[in-house]
C-alpha cells in the first residue's frame, strides 16, 4: 500500500473509529484499526465485534493495500504531527510514515487476522434527519440498562411507521418514549432494539453532523450510514448487532388516566426536588402530597441522621374529577432524570395514586412522554 493524505483527514477518521478499538487481552487484533485503501479513499475500520465502525478519508492513491496497526499508538503519534501531507507505505506488515521533519515505523499485524464486519445486503434504507435523531435518542438512551435476565430492555426500541418513528427505553422502572414525525411519508415500516452502547456511539459521533443518515438493516445486523454531500459512499458508517427479542407490549404501561394532573414550572420542581433528595435516606425516597384544598404539592423527604425538609411547590391543577388527598413516593433520581431531559419550561405532572405510575411530560408538546413507577408503600 502507498498513499498520500492529509492529516487532518487522517487525525479526524482516527478520533471516530477509535470509539470501537479497546483493551483486548484475549483478542489482540481486536486494539487495531484496518487502514485499507478504494480507489480515491483511505478505509480506517475498527470493531469490538459487536460494533464496527469505518471512516472513508480522501487520499491519492498510488499502490492498494491494507494493514492493521495498534489503534492507540497510531492515533497519539499523528496528533503530534504538522499540519501537513502525510506519506503512508506498507512493506513486510509494517507501516511506514512520512511528512515534514518526520520518518516513523510501526510495527503491523496481518489484515487477513482482522475480523469481517458484515455487510448489509439488502439495499432498502430508512432515512432520518441527523440531528434530530440523535436529539430524540439522546431524551430516552439513558433509560435502558444492561439486564441479562431480559436482555430486551438493554437496548432503544425503535419503531418506524409510515409518518413517525418512535424511540423507546425503559429499565422496569420508568419508561421514556420520544416521538419523531416524518416531513414525507415512508413506504418501510419496521421495528428493532439498538443495543445501548451503539446509541451512545451514534449520539456521540453523528450530533454534530448535518444532513440525512440513512439505515439499512437485516433481522440481527443494522448499518448507519451518514454521506457527505455528493458523495457516493458513506463518509462514516456505523454497524451494529441487534438485540435479540421481542420488546415488552410498554402501551400498556402508559396510563391512559390520571387521578390528577398538576402543571408547574419545570426549573422549580427540579429544585425543590433536588433539595428534598439531600435529605433523603438510602433508598432516594421524596414523597409527594397532594391536598384538593391546596393549589399545589408538597414535597417530603427525611432522614434519621441528617433531619427533615418540607417544601411547597404551587402549580395549575386540571381535576376532572373530585380527588381525595394522597400521598406518593418516588425515587428522587428517576424524578430529575425524566425532568432533565424535558425540553419545556413547564411540565405537567399526572398522578395515579399511591401505587399507580405517573407520567410527567412537556406541557405543549405531546411527542415526549416520561412515565416512573413510585416506591409502593410497605
Amino acid at each position: 500500500m502507498k498513499a498520500t493524505t492529509l492529516k487532518e483527514n487522517l487525525n479526524n477518521g482516527l478520533r471516530i473509529v477509535e470509539k470501537a478499538s479497546g483493551k483486548n487481552l484475549m483478542l489482540s487484533i481486536l486494539n487495531n484499526v484496518l487502514i485499507s485503501t478504494d480507489k480515491n479513499f483511505l478505509n480506517l475500520t475498527t470493531t469490538d465485534l459487536e460494533l464496527g465502525i469505518k471512516y472513508r478519508a480522501l487520499a491519492k492513491i498510488e499502490k492498494e493495500g491494507k494493514i492493521t496497526i495498534p489503534t492507540k499508538i497510531l492515533s497519539g503519534f499523528i496528533n503530534f504531527l504538522p499540519e501537513e501531507k502525510i506519506n503512508l507505505e506498507v512493506k513486510d506488515y509494517t507501516l511506514y510514515i512520512t511528512c515534514k521533519n518526520h520518518k516513523t515505523q510501526i510495527k503491523g499485524q496481518s489484515p487477513e487476522e482482522f475480523p469481517i464486519i458484515p455487510k448489509i445486503e439488502d439495499e432498502r434504507f430508512l432515512e432520518v434527519n441527523i440531528d434530530v435523531f440523535c436529539r430524540g435518542l439522546s431524551q430516552v438512551v439513558d433509560f435502558s440498562v444492561l439486564n441479562q435476565a431480559r436482555p430486551e430492555l438493554s437496548g432503544v426500541y425503535l419503531n418506524f411507521q409510515k409518518d413517525k418513528l418512535q424511540l423507546t427505553a425503559t429499565d422496569g422502572f420508568r419508561l421514556a418514549e420520544k416521538t419523531l414525525y416524518f416531513e414525507k411519508k415512508s413506504s418501510q415500516e419496521a421495528c428493532f432494539i439498538l443495543p445501548q452502547k451503539t446509541t451512545r456511539e451514534i449520539i456521540s459521533i453523528f450530533s454534530e453532523k448535518t444532513g440525512k443518515l440513512r439505515i439499512y438493516f437485516s433481522p440481527n445486523q443494522i448499518s448507519f450510514n451518514h454521506f457527505t454531500e455528493e458523495a457516493s459512499h458513506p463518509q462514516i458508517q456505523i454497524t451494529s448487532r441487534l438485540i435479540e427479542g421481542e420488546y415488552p407490549d410498554y402501551q400498556e404501561i402508559i396510563p391512559k388516566k390520571h387521578k390528577t394532573r398538576t402543571v408547574f414550572s419545570k426549573k422549580e420542581l427540579l429544585n425543590h426536588v433536588k433539595a428534598a433528595s439531600i435529605f433523603s435516606g438510602k433508598g432516594n425516597e421524596v414523597k409527594i402530597k397532594i391536598d384538593p384544598k391546596t393549589e399545589g404539592i408538597e414535597i417530603i423527604s427525611q432522614n434519621q441522621e441528617y433531619g427533615e425538609n418540607r417544601s411547597f411547590l404551587p402549580g395549575t391543577f386540571d381535576h376532572k374529577e373530585k380527588f381525595q388527598s394522597m400521598e406518593v413516593s418516588f425515587n428522587h433520581r428517576f424524578l430529575t432524570d425524566g425532568l432533565l431531559n424535558i425540553d419545556s419550561l413547564k411540565v405537567i405532572f399526572e398522578l395515579n395514586g399511591e401505587d399507580g405510575p405517573a407520567v410527567i411530560r412537556p406541557e405543549e408538546d405531546s411527542s415526549y412522554i416520561y412515565v416512573v413507577m413510585p416506591i409502593k408503600p410497605a
